[in-house]
Parts: structure tokens; sequence; C-alpha cells
């Protein structure tokens, strides 16, 4: 996934084991936000994930994958920023080189956004997710909401969802995001 160099990054630290079995750090390297045209004040980091589970030992080199979120059987260890209600692209913005653009920096994450509905989407996933910092509301489909604040956790799992944050201040959440094969 491409990176931007804009907003703070957070510093990731890996593990790995050695050709003679010892446990070693492998990398110590900060990973930076990615933002997307279209979401004014949005950050994405990127901080790990593979396409399927791992074995051990291994090297502890970062798995390659390609796409926001993970394939069935796949895994993403993430944090999210939502900025706070009323950012929106400028008027001007053209669209079709805005998507193209969020296409490259996050790939997949347009496909699953329902055009007809801002900010709602459906995922093939399990996300776990804890509120770092800040606070936003979960909406979903049926109509119910639910204010999340720092410190609360959140199990979602696969259902039609958005986020709105009216507390005037960013929300950053971390996400670790399994892939599950949806059913009939």
């Amino acid at each position: 996934m491409s990176k931007d160099a804009q907003g703070p990054s957070i510093r990731r630290v890996s593990t790995g084991q050695a050709p003679d079995g010892k446990s070693v750090i492998v990398s110590d390297a900060d990973v930076a936000p990615v933002e997307a045209p279209l979401m004014p004040g949005a950050k994405f980091y990127s901080v790990w994930g593979a396409d399927s589970m791992p074995a051990l030992p291994n090297d502890g080199a970062e798995p390659a994958f390609r796409t926001w979120f993970p394939p069935d059987g796949g895994y993403r260890f993430e944090f999210i920023v939502i900025p706070p209600d009323g950012a929106s692209p400028p008027p001007e913005v053209d669209r079709a080189a805005a998507l193209a653009e969020t296409e490259k920096r996050l790939p997949g994450l347009m496909d699953v956004m329902d055009p007809k509905h801002p900010g709602w989407h459906t995922t093939d996933t399990i996300d776990l997710l804890y509120v770092v910092s800040g606070a936003c509301v979960l909406k979903l489909d049926s109509g119910e909401t639910t204010p999340l604040k720092a410190g609360d956790t959140l199990i979602q799992t696969g259902a039609r969802h958005a986020w709105g944050n009216p507390s005037g201040q960013d929300c950053t959440l971390l996400v670790v995001s399994i892939g599950v094969k949806r059913g009939g």
C-alpha cells in the first residue's frame, strides 16, 4: 500500500526468529498515515497484515498484501483516525481523479462503500476495535446508533455501518480485521 508523508507516524517494532532459533528484532520503523482526497482529515495507518495466516517460526519479514480489507483467512492491524463531522472534499474536487487516487492509496476501500449513501459500507470481516482517543458514533442500517468513547471496545461482525464524529475532535480507533467468508 502506498504511504503519505503527512501526519504523525506510528512506531512499529517487529520480531522474528534467526536461523539459529534466537528471537530478534527484525524491524523498528515508522508507519506513516495514508490519506484519501475524498475523506479529508481521515488517516489510515496500515501497521501489519497478511492475506493468510502465517506459520511459526518465521523470520518476521513484513508480509505482502495488496488491499485494505483482508480476504477470507487474512488479517489486518491498523489505526484509523475519524475526523469531526463536517469535513468534506472541496467542491471543485475532480471526483473521478479523487476516486482513482483513493483506490491507489487504499486499494479496495471504495469497493465496499455505498455510492448512494456516503460513508456506509459492509465488509466481509470481523473487526475488533478499541477507541484509543476521542469519541465517535457507530451507525447501523437498522437506525440504531451507539456512542463510543476512549476505552470502549466494539466487535463488528460484518454489519452494514457508518461512522459519525460529532465530538469536534479526532477519534482514533485501533482495529484488527479478520477476513471471513460471508455465507449465502
